[in-house]
């Protein structure tokens, strides 16, 4: 190891991706990757910023927005807790427009200039990509026009009118953070006018908790007891129907695709 590894140092509440991009001469690891004109990205992240960083789950499932064409073609779709934007861009090169939202200026500034870099991926579909703050903490969406990233009210019509497709990829680490997405879910589909069908990529990650003295997977299996919840909600307005997505379709981007990957897809209906 040379003299530049050497400095690397990593704290606790550093995550490392799991994308690793060949940049030579970089004496520190945390660096935006824009110079060559590349989306930008972060390989050593501070816990608050983990959604500067392309995950394996976003890259699962821009690879079956790849494979499921037919859902995505011509539609309105809505990515939750987006991140750098990957699997709204490519949804883009699809859909009609993708609202592609999440929380802080400095990410949304991000994910917008990534959008604008690969504009020349949608601009032949014309697929349009909307940056958009959605706080799952608030039940309202931002209207302010001298807030960055806010909705107007033409496009929070349009939202609700033709949403058929909401994405979320690698959201699942923080149980307040699930809970919060659900409650958003359930919020949001209740006021589409069409039916819709979320697909949710979620890693099984297993850590050594002290409260258990064990390897645990609570962040998991919180989601998947959410997951359980809303299937068991009868409202008697919307049914939801969660099923596992088999992850056996081609794989065209580079990634470690591993079992521990997973998707999720839970179609919602009137109840009959």
């Amino acid at each position: 190891m040379g003299p530049a590894m050497d400095e690397v140092t990593f704290k606790s509440d550093t995550v490392l991706s799991d994308v690793h991009l060949y940049t030579p001469n970089q004496r520190h690891l945390m660096v935006r990757l824009n110079g060559m004109g590349q989306p930008e990205h972060t390989m050593a992240t501070p816990l608050e910023d983990v959604g500067k960083q392309v995950w394996r789950g976003a890259l699962l499932l821009a690879d079956y927005i790849l494979f499921r064409r037919d859902l995505f073609q011509g539609c309105t779709v809505l990515e939750l807790g987006a991140g750098t934007g990957l699997a709204s861009i490519v949804a883009a090169t699809m859909a009609h427009t993708v609202y592609c939202t999440d929380v802080g200026t400095d990410l949304l500034a991000m994910c917008q200039r990534n959008v604008a870099l690969n504009s020349h991926l949608t601009a032949t579909g014309g697929g349009v990509v909307k940056v958009k703050e959605l706080d799952w903490l608030k039940d309202n969406l931002c209207t302010d026009p001298k807030a960055p990233f806010s909705w107007s009210e033409e496009e929070i019509a349009d939202l609700y009118d033709h949403t058929t497709v909401l994405l979320a990829a690698e959201v699942f680490y923080d149980d307040d953070l699930t809970n919060a997405l659900f409650n958003t879910l359930s919020r949001l589909v209740h006021r589409l006018k069409n039916a819709c069908t979320a697909i949710f990529s979620v890693e099984k990650r297993f850590n050594f908790t002290l409260r258990h003295l064990d390897v645990t997977c609570e962040a998991y299996d919180h989601f998947r007891a959410s997951l359980d919840s809303l299937e068991k909600l009868a409202d008697g307005r919307l049914r939801f129907m969660v099923e596992p997505v088999e992850a056996s379709f081609p794989q065209l981007l580079v990634y470690e695709r591993i079992r521990q990957l997973e998707l999720w897809k839970i179609v919602v209906e009137p109840a009959a």
